[in-house]
C-alpha cells in the first residue's frame, strides 16, 4: 500500500507540472512536456497495480486496459496535425470502451437517474464540437462525432453502478467520468472553436484530465473494499 501511495504522490507531482507547462506561453517549457505527459498513465496504472485495496476490486481490469488506452491518446496528441489527432482520440475510445464495459458488467439491476441528462448534454454541445472539427478538417468531423458520443457514454454508465459497491467508489468514479467530458469539452473548445485561445486553457484541459484519470482510477481501487 505504501508503494501505490507513493506512485499516486508521484503521479499528482507530474500531474502538476505538466498542467502547468502545458500553458505556458514560452515554447521551450512547453516542450518539456516530453519528459512529464508520456509518465502520466504508466505512473497511474502501477499506482493502481499495486494497490491492495484493488486485488479484488470488479472493475480493476477494466480501468487497467482504460489507462493504457488513455496513455496511447496522450501520446498521439503531443504530435501535431489531424492524423495523430484522429488517433488519439481512436486510442481514447478503447479506453472508454473498457470504462464501459467495466460499468455496465457491474451496473444496478435497476436503472438508475443520469443516462437521460447526459444525453441532453452531449446533443447540447456535440453539434458545436462537430461543426467546428469539420471546418477544420472534414475527416476530424466523424472522430469528433464518435468519441464524444463514447465519452458521454462512460459518463452514463458510471451513473449506473451496482449499489452494493461501495459508495465512496460510485462517488469518485461518476466525478471522474464527468471530469473527462468537461476536460474534453474545453480540449474542443480551444481546438475547434476559439480563434485565438488563451494558453492557460490548456492547463484547464490538462488539470481537469488528469483528476479525471485520477478519480476513476481511485474509483476501481476503493471498488474492492468493503461496502
Amino acid at each position: 500500500m505504501l508503494t501505490s501511495r507513493k506512485l499516486k504522490l508521484a503521479f499528482l507531482g507530474l500531474a502538476a507540472a505538466d498542467t502547468w507547462l502545458s500553458g505556458s506561453a514560452d515554447h521551450r517549457l512547453h516542450k518539456a512536456r516530453v519528459l512529464t505527459k508520456p509518465l502520466l498513465m504508466p505512473t497511474l496504472m502501477a499506482s493502481l497495480i499495486t494497490d491492495e485495496r484493488a486485488a479484488n476490486s470488479p472493475l480493476r481490469t477494466s480501468t487497467l486496459i482504460a489507462q493504457a488506452g488513455g496513455w496511447g491518446g496522450d501520446l498521439f496528441l503531443m504530435g501535431d496535425g489531424s492524423s495523430n489527432f484522429v488517433k488519439g482520440a481512436g486510442s481514447f475510445a478503447v479506453g472508454h470502451t473498457a470504462y464501459i464495459s467495466g460499468f455496465l458488467a457491474n451496473r444496478s439491476k435497476t436503472r438508475r437517474p443520469g443516462p437521460k441528462a447526459v444525453a441532453a448534454l452531449w446533443a447540447t454541445t456535440a453539434p458545436g464540437m462537430v461543426f467546428g472539427a469539420s471546418r477544420l478538417d472534414r475527416k476530424l468531423g466523424p472522430a469528433i462525432a464518435g468519441y464524444s458520443g463514447m465519452l458521454a457514454g462512460t459518463v452514463a454508465a458510471a451513473t449506473q453502478l451496482d449499489p452494493a459497491l461501495p459508495k465512496s467508489a460510485r462517488r469518485a468514479t461518476i466525478t471522474g467520468a464527468a471530469l473527462f467530458m468537461l476536460s474534453d469539452s474545453l480540449l474542443g473548445t480551444r481546438k475547434f472553436l476559439l480563434k485565438n485561445p488563451p494558453p492557460r486553457l490548456e492547463s484547464a484541459v490538462m488539470a481537469t484530465y488528469t483528476a479525471a484519470q485520477f478519480l476513476l482510477s481511485e474509483g476501481a481501487a476503493r471498488a474492492g473494499s468493503p461496502a
